[in-house]
């Protein structure tokens, strides 16, 4: 006979798993940001103008390029729930299908950044600032194509729990960034002076580096030959590909309306003044690598929830994906506590400006409540990942974003309709941090409702196997 493990101890080995898979994740991530420091920081030294056309350009790419990365994420819970149902032998065609249609969104991503001039006038940007804007995108573009596929082929590993080889790669391709910046932006050893353009190319060198390391790893590692992903050559299968884009799409646009939230409230913050600019965005700027850490755990969450399901184990999903929540929340308490007891300390490594940094601290009260917001329901989304239900959680996130936290927001920040007087940046983020509240909850009761018909439903059925 069989016993059941303590709670604790069934706790304590989830969350082993859980930070094995995460870890690496984090640190991929943290390479990533690495890469646009090092284009901010360099293209900032040699130029004002350089540094804009740069910083403008990225606030292009980035909400394109993870509404892209969104949509090809939909392989790691496809392949979590085959791998966690040990057919192995059908992991390599959703996978193939998943590149065919990663090449298709380059060329789309291409296009579009290829041509931002009509968004760039829309933005009103000074037409030499666009001109280099226009110049750095092109040259970025050229890596799109190698971005996506090996974005691709990490969701394969991590369907797998295969997370570090991505952040050796992620770290290898930051120490190639530094040199190749360098050369680029200067015009060492023969090459042209490009300025910020040249962050652009070394970017996009530094993608197609990514690619080819983790096609090599993928092709001729001795844990991918059971899959036999590049064993043939596979055309595209639309049925696949429409089925990978109804759970994708929602994954990617849910992504993009959440990032682009905050770009939304940058502008509208930018009508406040300089002082008021830069202490939201040194407050955002800490929020946001804070939450690096829970959108992580978040993906690791997905990973064990999809293979469980896969392995016709609901009762372990839910398990998993409440004890991935439970890890989140507390890594918000954490990161919230050291907000709190180290506010000045941490606004005084942007500025030293008196009244920046006082701004500053007050907003980090918020960014520490933005944690526990954001934490649950990034977790919680993670674990519906699992299940593949994207679709309501997208329309959560819409909402909460768009049509509350914005509105609320603007109406507390920049108007007398609510407050006796408007509350400046202090109401933009309190409509933030109750937008995110309400989605948290929702998104949690999501989980709490289809984990559990889940398990009911196998209940049911072992019930009626039983009875036969």
């Amino acid at each position: 006979m069989t016993t059941t493990p303590p709670l604790y101890q069934r706790y304590f080995k989830e969350l082993r798993e859980l930070i094995y898979l995460s870890g690496p994740i984090l640190g991929a991530q943290l390479a990533t940001t690495g890469m646009g420091f090092v284009d901010t920081s360099m293209s900032g030294q040699y130029s004002a103008e350089d540094l804009a056309a740069v910083a403008i350009g990225s606030s292009i790419w980035v909400p394109l390029y993870l509404l892209i990365r969104g949509i090809l994420m939909a392989t790691t819970p496809t392949v979590a729930h085959l791998f966690g149902a040990r057919k192995v032998d059908e992991i390599a065609s959703p996978v193939r299908q998943a590149m065919w249609l990663s090449l298709v969104l380059s060329v789309i991503g291409m296009v579009l950044m290829m041509n931002p001039m009509p968004l760039l006038n829309f933005l009103e940007v000074d037409p030499g600032m666009a001109a280099k804007t226009e110049a750095y995108l092109a040259a970025l573009a050229w890596g799109v194509p190698g971005i996506c596929l090996y974005q691709t082929m990490v969701s394969y590993c991590e369907g797998r729990s295969i997370t570090k080889p991505a952040m050796l790669i992620s770290f290898v391709a930051l120490l190639i960034n530094i040199p190749t910046n360098y050369v680029l932006i200067y015009g060492k050893f023969g090459f042209p002076e490009m300025g910020g353009v040249g962050c652009g190319y070394a970017t996009a060198i530094c993608f197609w580096v990514m690619c080819l390391l983790m096609f090599c790893y993928t092709r001729y590692n001795q844990k991918h030959k059971e899959v036999n992903l590049f064993d043939h050559f596979e055309w595209p299968d639309m049925n696949r590909i429409v089925a990978h884009l109804k759970l994708g799409v929602p994954m990617g646009l849910a992504i993009f309306f959440e990032a682009s939230i905050f770009s939304a409230v940058a502008l509208v913050i930018g009508k406040l003044g300089a002082v008021t600019v830069a202490g939201h965005q040194i407050a955002l700027s800490l929020a946001s690598m804070a939450f690096m850490v829970p959108l992580s755990m978040s993906m690791g969450i997905t990973i064990r929830v999809g293979q469980a399901l896969g392995a016709d184990d609901p009762q372990a999903a839910r398990f998993s994906g409440y004890s991935g929540i439970v890890a989140t929340l507390l890594t918000a308490t954490l990161m919230a506590a050291m907000m709190w007891a180290f506010a000045d300390a941490l606004t005084s490594l942007y500025t030293q400006d008196t009244a920046v940094k006082a701004l500053a601290a007050q907003l980090l009260i918020f960014a520490a409540l933005f944690q526990y917001a954001d934490g649950i329901q990034v977790a919680s989304n993670g674990a519906l990942r699992g299940y593949k239900d994207t679709r309501v959680p997208m329309i959560i996130i819409l909402i909460a974003c768009w049509g509350i936290a914005l509105p609320l927001g603007y109406t507390l920040g920049l108007t007398d309709l609510i407050a006796d007087e408007p509350m400046g940046p202090h109401g933009l983020w309190v409509g933030l941090v109750l937008a995110l509240t309400l989605s948290a909850v929702f998104l949690l009761l999501r989980f709490r409702s289809l984990s559990k018909r889940e398990v009911e439903k196998q209940f049911v059925s072992m019930e009626v196997a039983s009875a036969i």
